[in-house]
């Protein structure tokens, strides 16, 4: 099974099961990741038929434009979850990856990708922390599973579960133990999407505060944020020539341990660097 990967997750918009018409526009976005979605957004007496719109999403080969293509389903602890993960197992052309929201602990993780082992099917996945469960099982959550590239922060489901604000502060502790959770296994951190359209300023400065905390992107609701994401989570041109010499430097010499202008510098830092050179490459710089 191959290691995480490794590629830019600076920003991710839903678009709907339901409408497959609009998976083009959503590609077409600017957006790094684009998420067809089967769960919150489709109401039970859609699942059905938005799901069958989906898996047909995937049965042509998909273009080769840098977007990253997921699909979330539903929770592993509810019906709907179940019939997707049976539809997906069925079909010869699953989605390169799958969201997986609400989850508790690492069983359920565990058996998706067992099932998806013994199918042959190599999707990847996307683990949603937004239960109180989820957030003490972070940690062992993101280590379970070698099919697992990213981990994604639920603040809207997690501030209800722990009866506190929808905010920065409130958040923090929450925001930082899947942090820690997602760092310890080499993986991506996606912050929970900016919910006020009508507050352009307010959202760029929560993406900073992610993206200093260590987030490597953040969720969209709508087209017109992602240019902003895009932007906050771009390295500058000095870091990815510096995230270049880093690689070269590690490169030839060969070694766990190198000193770059002065400064000690070792191997477990090259996963950021790639990943930056990995958001140069997809913006052409």
């Amino acid at each position: 099974m191959p290691q995480p990967s490794i590629r830019p997750r600076r920003s991710f918009i839903f678009t709907p099961g339901l409408k497959p018409e609009m998976f083009p526009k959503a590609l077409a976005c600017g957006a790094d990741i684009v998420c067809v979605e089967l769960e919150d957004g489709i109401a039970p007496r859609d699942k059905a038929e938005a799901r069958k719109h989906t898996l047909a999403l995937f049965e042509a080969p998909q273009a080769d434009d840098g977007v990253e293509r997921v699909v979330r389903i539903n929770s592993l602890r509810e019906a709907f979850g179940i019939a997707d993960i049976q539809a997906i197992l069925e079909t010869a052309t699953p989605p390169p990856s799958l969201m997986v929201p609400k989850v508790r602990s690492p069983d359920e993780v565990v058996m998706l990708d067992n099932l998806l082992s013994e199918r042959g099917h190599p999707t990847r996945l996307q683990v949603i922390i937004e239960t109180n469960a989820g957030l003490e099982a972070a940690y062992d959550i993101a280590q379970c599973s070698d099919r697992i590239d990213a981990i994604l922060f639920g603040g809207v489901d997690m501030a209800a579960e722990l009866r506190c604000k929808n905010a920065w502060g409130p958040l923090l502790y929450a925001r930082s133990r899947v942090i820690h959770a997602a760092a310890a296994a080499g993986l991506d951190a996606i912050d929970v999407p900016y919910l006020d359209l009508d507050d352009p300023d307010g959202m760029v400065v929560a993406a900073q505060q992610a993206r200093d905390l260590g987030f490597a992107g953040k969720g969209a609701v709508h087209p017109k944020q992602i240019a902003a994401l895009n932007d906050v989570f771009t390295p500058s041109a000095e870091e990815i020539a510096r995230a270049r010499k880093v690689i070269s430097t590690f490169e030839e010499a060969d070694t766990g341990l190198v000193v770059i202008d002065g400064k000690l510098i070792e191997k477990p830092v090259l996963r950021d660097m790639h990943r930056i050179v990995a958001i140069a490459d997809r913006i052409g710089d």
